[in-house]
């Protein structure tokens, strides 16, 4: 008689697959990914180690396994990724949301006046947007997204959150779809911004997700240069202006907006304590 599989063995076994397939984290995605099969939360699984899997549920999981052996992200497979304690609905039209832009969400909430109005360019998913009017309810926030198929995940998590009544999504490009509005009192942005050499060389799971919301140009600062000129004119006096980027280009970035007359520029680290933020005021 065959040993049944349990979550255990299922568990110990997936792990042992997928770190052989090269995965980062093979243990959390296995963890992870028989949670998502089973309809459960990762801590129910510590009490059911030693519960049987009907067939129906390891035919679920093994949909899951194959996709992640692949090389798909687990956030892609799960439909889902969790940001400054909320959920966000993802798929591969929109970059995954990483931890270190929480910072990023930080840094666009300071010292916004009641009723401000906030602009976030490249929104992708919304996370960024979205979340800092999670957390202000008196903030209206505009979101423009380049791509069609990324805005319409960023409307579904702005209705997901209940904040859609304060979020306008926005299709175009960069300043194009507010022109004509009033300055906002803060802009942020997590752009584009691997140089374009570099992303044939990222890890197979980045490379899935949407090139365009990788590709930066060839020093990877080309939508950085269009908004540090474009932008002086979309921002109030004292509004702050913030970015994500990697960590060789914020320094660099300082010099661009000084010369495009932002009265003060610099940079800010991310929790690893690594520079990643251009921050700026008008």
């Amino acid at each position: 008689m065959s040993e049944a599989w349990t979550v255990r063995r299922a568990i110990l076994w997936t792990a042992g697959y997928l770190e052989r397939t090269g995965a980062d984290s093979p243990r959390t995605d296995a963890d992870v990914l028989l949670a998502d099969a089973l309809g459960v939360d990762r801590v129910r699984l510590l009490f059911d180690f030693d519960k049987p899997l009907s067939p129906e549920e390891l035919a679920a999981y093994r949909v899951r396994i194959e996709r992640r052996a692949a090389g798909e992200p687990t956030a892609y497979i799960l439909g889902r990724k969790e940001f400054h304690g909320r959920d966000f609905l993802v798929d591969s039209r929109v970059l995954i949301p990483r931890p270190e832009t929480e910072e990023l969400v930080a840094i666009g909430l300071r010292s916004l006046a009641p009723g401000a109005r906030v602009l976030d360019l490249c929104a992708g998913s919304g996370c960024v947007g979205l979340t800092i009017a999670a957390e202000r309810e008196d903030v209206k926030v505009d979101l423009v997204e380049l791509d069609p198929g990324a805005a319409e995940v960023a409307r579904a998590n702005a209705e997901k959150l209940g904040v859609a009544d304060r979020c306008r999504i926005l299709v175009g490009d960069l300043f194009a779809p507010v022109l004509g509005e009033p300055p906002y009192q803060a802009i942020v942005s997590n752009p584009p911004y691997v140089p374009s050499a570099e992303i044939p060389g990222l890890s197979r799971e980045v490379r899935r997700e949407p090139k365009l919301a990788l590709d930066g140009g060839p020093d990877g600062l080309d939508l950085v240069r269009r908004i540090a000129i474009d932008a002086p004119e979309r921002i109030v006096p004292g509004g702050l202006l913030a970015l994500e980027l990697t960590i060789e280009q914020p320094r660099v970035a300082v010099d661009l907006f000084v010369a495009a007359g932002f009265a003060e520029a610099h940079v800010e680290q991310d929790f690893t304590r690594r520079d990643r933020f251009l921050v700026a005021t008008r």
